[in-house]
């Protein structure tokens, strides 16, 4: 299985791709970030974007593509400029016919290290072992994408097929599997609340 994780940005969009084999053994294939240019305006960035991103699904053909789902920031034009990126990627999936999946950061950093509240170093050092590299993929944004393919890999059997999980999970699945519906809580209180 292919998947084509997204870490969404309007200026760098993290663009990461791995092959899922049996046993959940994962293979790196492609990393880089799709860019626009603050100087232009808005409309013409997105679509930057959007063609970019176009660009790897045509080249990649991913059977998913797992998106690092947009949460609160305190900036409103980073966090609308990311959602619109975001939007971005979910369109050009939908256009091609690929299942889009979305995932927190949280639900990352549980997935790959472990532990919800890993610092960034402990991710990239995470992903590049995962992996096989020698180093952390550059830049940040490039990581961050990869990650977010590796979480949807790693993510407890059953964890996107309607609440149906098998009956065995390891207890990192467990506690993967809690997380991801605490951060779904969160984000519905959050979206009831306005915010």
């Amino acid at each position: 299985m292919i998947i084509l994780g997204v870490d969404p940005g309007l200026t760098r969009c993290g663009v990461g791709v791995i092959e899922a084999g049996a046993h959940r053994r994962l293979s790196f294939v492609h990393v880089d970030v799709v860019r626009s240019s603050p100087d232009t305006s808005q409309d013409l960035r997105l679509l930057a974007i959007y063609n970019g991103l176009a660009a790897k699904l045509d080249r990649f053909a991913p059977d998913t593509v797992s998106i690092e789902r947009v949460f609160a920031q305190e900036n409103r034009n980073t966090v609308l400029g990311t959602a619109q990126a975001a939007g971005m990627a979910m369109l050009a999936a939908a256009q091609r016919g690929i299942p889009v999946a979305l995932h927190t950061p949280t639900e990352s950093k549980l997935a790959i290290t472990g532990n919800g509240h890993a610092l960034k170093p402990q991710m990239e050092r995470m992903v590049a072992r995962i992996l096989g590299l020698n180093e952390p993929p550059t830049p940040a944004d490039a990581a961050d994408a990869l990650a977010i393919a590796i979480c949807h890999a790693l993510r407890p059997a059953g964890a996107l097929q309607g609440g149906e999980r098998e009956q065995h999970l390891t207890p990192a699945q467990r506690q993967w599997a809690q997380a991801a519906q605490q951060s779904a809580k969160r984000t519905r209180r959050n979206a009831d609340r306005g915010m």
